[in-house]
């Protein structure tokens, strides 16, 4: 079977299978047979080619990690946990929001608790003039899920929506801005993850219980990535789903 995701990692950095084989010393035909053929390169040349690519080794070969040495990393991910996510200290977010990334991806309903910061808007935008690739998903505030969530949170009839359309009114002036995408997802959301490059906070989400007094966690990620791969999978399906923006 094709590994899509290493082909995939190569394009989007813009490395061809000639840039792979000098950077690892094997032959691009052997490249090839990594991508074409889902042939599992040695250690060394995986942790090579992850290092080229950006990604954890768990996410272009999610087989090649032994179980146990899986469980070592996931441990060793976790920066701090918070008994609750009220309890993140503000600078983290604005060093977070405030250094230059590759990428900034977060999948939440509506964050308001970050969107609404003064500088949120112009942070990102500035993050995407300097080459960061933004990407959001907010909960869409018309479906069901959202409904749901105001009655599970003992909420009054339509707050979570309303919580959205204001998030969404927030980062409005982002529509059409080049780097950054928008997108509403109708998922049942079990956490909210913030990605920024090799560190990501994941705020759980607990049934009755509001988003800002649940726990969450700072991972970083390492080379051999296992819970911090987990959400990053986990964003990628909900984007995959999500519809764009046209609000």
């Amino acid at each position: 079977m094709a590994n899509e995701r290493l082909r995939e990692a190569l394009l989007r950095n813009g490395f061809d299978l000639e840039h792979a084989a000098r950077a690892t010393g094997v032959d691009p035909k052997t490249v090839e047979r990594w991508i074409t053929q889902g042939r599992v390169p040695y250690p060394r040349h995986r942790r090579t080619i992850a290092a080229l690519v950006r990604e954890a080794e768990d996410y272009l070969w999610p087989d090649a990690v032994a179980p146990e040495r899986k469980a070592e990393i996931a441990e060793s991910e976790v920066v701090k946990v918070y008994p609750r996510r009220s309890d993140i200290p503000a600078d983290l977010w604005e060093r977070l929001l405030g250094t230059p990334v590759a990428r900034v991806e977060a999948l939440s309903l509506a964050a308001l608790f970050l969107v609404e910061r003064p500088d949120f808007a112009r942070q990102l935008r500035k993050r995407a003039e300097e080459g960061t690739r933004v990407r959001l998903l907010f909960g869409d505030p018309a479906a069901r899920e959202a409904a749901k969530r105001s009655e599970e949170e003992q909420l009054g009839k339509g707050t979570v929506a309303a919580r959205i359309r204001n998030a969404l009114a927030f980062v409005r002036p982002l529509l059409g801005v080049e780097g950054i995408e928008i997108r509403l997802h109708r998922c049942t959301l079990y956490n909210s993850v913030f990605r920024f490059d090799d560190e990501m906070v994941v705020n759980t989400h607990v049934y009755g219980v509001p988003g800002g007094h649940a726990p969450a966690m700072h991972l970083r990620r390492l080379s051999d990535s296992g819970m911090f791969e987990t959400y990053t999978t986990s964003f990628e399906t909900v984007w995959a789903g999500a519809s764009h923006a046209t609000f």
